[in-house]
């Protein structure tokens, strides 16, 4: 058996999107985290700073409470932001299992703008078909409205 049989198999999320504003725009609704509180969810303790440990809070389940686990992995201003994402319990099936992924935003200058490419990966399946079919829905709904955030109070 070669090492590729032994992996669990991974599922990847991707939202690849061209918004009408600068690397500098996309970049701060990105990392600044009253903006992330209002297109995702209020991340606590964040910071755009490699290392730093920050939480989500979502809807509980089982033995997990329903904090998301996150710490910031990469950062290379207004070109690419890594971090972790974990969360779940080991003791729980479909919702609220056990996750362990990385949330990847990389943007790029293209003439019309600046090309997002969000990667959120390392979905193991069938353990987390659930996780991955709530964020990928999720991810597909909000990536494409980042453009609502550009203009707005800050």
């Amino acid at each position: 058996m070669n090492d590729a049989a032994l992996k669990s198999a991974t599922q990847d999320i991707v939202v690849d999107e061209v918004f009408p504003h600068a690397p500098e725009t996309i970049w701060k609704i990105l990392t600044t985290g009253t903006l992330i509180a209002r297109w995702l969810m209020e991340p606590r303790g964040f910071a755009p700073v490699q290392g730093t440990r920050f939480t989500y809070q979502t809807k509980p389940a089982g033995a997990w409470d329903g904090t998301i686990h996150c710490e910031v992995l990469e950062v290379v201003p207004n070109e690419r932001f890594v971090y972790a994402w974990k969360g779940g319990h080991e003791s729980n099936n479909g919702y609220g299992s056990r996750l362990d992924t990385l949330v990847t935003f990389t943007l790029a200058k293209v003439p019309e703008g600046t090309r997002l490419k969000l990667v959120h990966s390392g979905f193991v399946t069938p353990t987390n078909d659930i996780a991955f079919q709530n964020l990928r829905d999720g991810w597909r709904k909000v990536v494409p409205n980042l453009s609502n955030f550009a203009n707005g109070p800050h």
